[in-house]
């Protein structure tokens, strides 16, 4: 019973890699896109609910999400015109996520992504990014999107340089 949210969140990655088959913001795109969405709400959810949470489950749960991640910039970043300014950005967080990373490999010998709620925010907004665009435009999405997402990251590699013990669940670095 315990393997119902790690079902889940497989599922995700295997939508998020049946998002590069498909045509960017078609509906079979957008199915897939929120069927992803749903997933990644739902495995939590389901996990915490019936105390099925597990290190294991949490690790499998990052990696969904980047995969998500990576497959939505690969096919949005050729279909979406994106200011260089933007692009510099995003590779900014890239490498602050680098670093985290690296530092989460060396301190604690695993991997270590953190469901802080300002990584829970910028995921939620960055899963908004369609509706978002059509709406605001790319200037300003990007402005409000790389925003969260810098002081997410920041948040993150302090935590991980901060803490002497890997705290997955730690919400803030101000909160414990």
């Amino acid at each position: 019973m315990g393997f119902i949210p790690n079902v889940i969140t497989i599922a995700r990655i295997i939508g998020s890699v049946f998002l590069l088959s498909v045509v960017p913001f078609s509906g079979s795109f957008f199915a897939l896109y929120f069927f992803c969405g749903i997933s990644d709400m739902l495995d939590g959810y389901v996990a915490r609910r019936y105390e099925m949470s597990s290190p294991f489950g949490a690790t499998l749960d990052s990696i969904a999400d980047c995969v998500f991640v990576f497959v939505m910039l690969y096919v949005i970043l050729p279909v979406v015109s994106f200011p260089k300014w933007a692009l510099y950005w995003m590779g900014g967080i890239f490498l602050i996520k680098a670093c985290t990373f690296t530092i989460g490999i060396f301190r604690y010998q695993t991997l270590a992504f953190l469901h802080t709620y300002l990584n829970k925010a910028a995921g939620a907004l960055l899963f908004a990014f369609p509706m978002l665009y059509y709406f605001w435009g790319i200037g300003t999405t990007a402005v409000f999107l790389c925003t969260i997402a810098t002081v997410a990251a920041i948040e993150e590699l302090g935590i991980n340089i901060l803490q002497k013990e890997l705290q997955r669940d730690r919400k803030s670095l101000f909160l414990k």
